[in-house]
C-alpha cells in the first residue's frame, strides 16, 4: 500500500517496504502474462496445467516465505502476503489463487512448522521446486467447522497407523501426490484425540471418489477422497500423536488470514475494472461515470474496499510481529469476504448485461467470492470467535 507525500512521490506504508513492493510488480507482470490470458481455457478445463506450479517454483514464489536451506526464499509471511494479494489482483481467478495458495500456504506450513527434518526433506523439498503437490485435508462429510467431530480414524497397527474414513471439499484434492490429514487417533471425542498424518496418493486404499462439480473456483481441482485400510508408517506422522488441534488453530490463523488478504487483492481489481468500464461506456451521450448514481456507487465500493484493507494490513502486521492477533484475524476474514462480494455484484450492477455474461470477469468475481463467507470458518464461527475474545 501507498500514500502520497507532500513532494508528490509515493511512499510505501507499513507492514510492506521497497523490497516488498519490488516483489508486487514482478508478480503483477507475470500474472497478467501468464494467468490472466489462460483464465477463460482453464475455467472451461475445470482446472490449470500442473506445470503452472513448476513456473512459479522456477521463479521462487512457491519458496517466498520458506528458508534457502530447503529450496525457499528466505523471506517472510509479508512476502507471501504480496503474492496473494498480487495474484487475486492481477488473475481475476479465484480458482487460480486457490490451486496455488492451498499448496502453498496451506499443506506446507504444517510440515514446516511440525515436520521433522526428514519429513522437510521427503515432502517440502519437493513442494517448492513444484515437482510435488500437497493438499489439507480436514472436512469430512459429517464434520466441517465443528473440527471436534471429525471421524477419519487412525488405528495403531505395529509400527504404523490404519486409516479409515473420508474427506471432502478439499482444494487440490484431485491432483495432489501427498495430503495432511487430520484424524483421530483416540476412541473419546473432543478436540484432544486429533492427530496429522502425511498420506501419499500413492498408499493403497487412498482413492479419489470423485472431482466436484463447483458454482465457482472453476479452474481449481475440488476433490473427495476416502481411506480404505490405508496403511501409514509412523514417521509420516506430523507433530505429537494427539496435538493436532493445535497445527489446526495455528494453521487457521494465516488461512483465515491470507483469504482477507485475497480479497483485498480482488477489491481492487474489481473497482479498477468498473472504473474504466464506467469511463468509456456511454449512455444518454455521455459515459456513465458522470452520473450521479455511478459515482456514489463506486465512491462506497472503493471506500468499503480501503477499510477492508487497513484491518486486514493491521493483522497482518500484528500477525508478522508475532503477537496475539486471533480477534484482529476473524474481524479481517468477517468484514472482507462479505466485502469482497457485495463490490462484485455492485460491478455486476454497474456493468450491467455486460458484466452478467463472460468476457469482462465480473461474473466470475460474484461465483468466486461467495465461498468467502463459508470456507476457512464461516462467518458465524468467525463472530463466535470474536466474541468470545471480548470476553463474551
Amino acid at each position: 500500500m501507498t500514500v502520497v507525500k507532500d513532494s508528490g512521490a509515493r511512499a510505501t506504508l507499513p507492514p510492506f517496504g521497497e523490497e516488498h513492493e519490488e516483489l508486487r510488480e514482478t508478480v503483477s507482470r507475470f500474472v497478467a502474462k501468464e494467468i490472466a490470458p489462460n483464465v477463460d481455457e482453464w475455467e472451461a478445463a475445470r482446472e490449470f496445467p500442473r506445470e503452472l506450479y513448476s513456473r512459479c517454483a522456477e521463479l521462487g514464489f512457491l519458496g517466498l516465505k520458506f528458508p534457502e536451506e530447503l529450496g525457499g526464499q528466505g523471506g517472510t509471511h509479508l512476502h507471501d502476503a504480496v503474492w496473494v494479494e498480487e495474484l487475486a489482483r492481477s488473475g481475476g481467478s479465484g480458482g487460480v489463487a486457490a490451486g496455488l495458495n492451498a499448496h502453498t500456504s496451506i499443506a506446507m506450513p504444517p510440515i514446516f512448522n511440525f515436520g521433522t527434518e526428514e519429513q522437510k526433506q521427503r515432502w517440502l523439498v519437493p513442494g517448492i521446486a513444484g515437482e510435488k503437490i500437497g493438499a489439507l485435508g480436514i472436512t469430512e462429510p459429517g464434520a466441517g467447522s465443528d473440527v471436534a467431530s471429525l471421524s477419519t480414524t487412525a488405528k495403531r497397527n505395529g509400527d504404523g497407523y490404519v486409516v479409515n474414513g473420508a474427506k471432502t471439499f478439499i482444494t487440490n484434492g484431485v491432483r495432489a501426490d501427498f495430503l495432511v490429514c487430520a484424524c483421530r487417533t483416540t476412541e473419546e471425542g473432543g478436540h484432544g484425540g486429533i492427530s496429522f498424518l502425511v498420506l501419499e496418493r500413492e498408499m493403497p486404499g487412498y482413492e479419489v471418489s470423485r472431482k466436484l462439480e463447483k458454482m465457482g473456483w472453476h479452474s481449481s481441482d475440488t476433490g473427495e477422497i476416502s481411506f480404505s485400510d490405508v496403511e501409514v508408517p509412523a514417521e509420516n506422522l506430523l507433530g505429537e500423536e494427539n496435538g493436532g488441534f493445535k497445527l489446526i488453530m495455528a494453521n487457521f490463523a494465516w488461512e483465515r488470514l491470507l483469504m482477507a488478504i485475497g480479497a483485498v487483492g480482488a477489491m481492487q481489481r474489481l473497482i479498477e475494472t468498473t472504473v474504466a468500464y464506467a469511463s468509456d461506456r456511454e449512455a444518454f451521450g455521455r459515459p456513465i461515470g458522470k452520473f450521479q448514481a455511478i459515482r456514489h456507487h463506486v465512491a462506497e465500493m472503493a471506500t468499503r474496499a480501503e477499510a477492508a484493507r487497513a484491518l486486514t494490513h493491521n493483522a497482518l502486521r500484528l500477525f508478522h510481529e508475532g503477537q496475539d492477533c486471533i480477534q484482529e484475524v476473524s474481524m479481517a476474514k468477517l468484514m472482507t469476504q462479505r466485502a469482497v462480494l457485495d463490490i462484485a455484484d455492485q460491478s455486476l450492477q454497474i456493468h450491467g448485461g455486460y458484466g452478467y455474461m463472460r468476457g469482462y470477469g465480473i461474473e466470475r468475481a460474484v461465483r468466486d467470492a461467495r465461498l468467502g463467507p463459508i470456507g476457512g470458518g464461516t462467518d458465524e464461527i468467525m463472530k463466535e470467535i470474536i466474541g468470545k475474545t471480548m470476553g463474551l
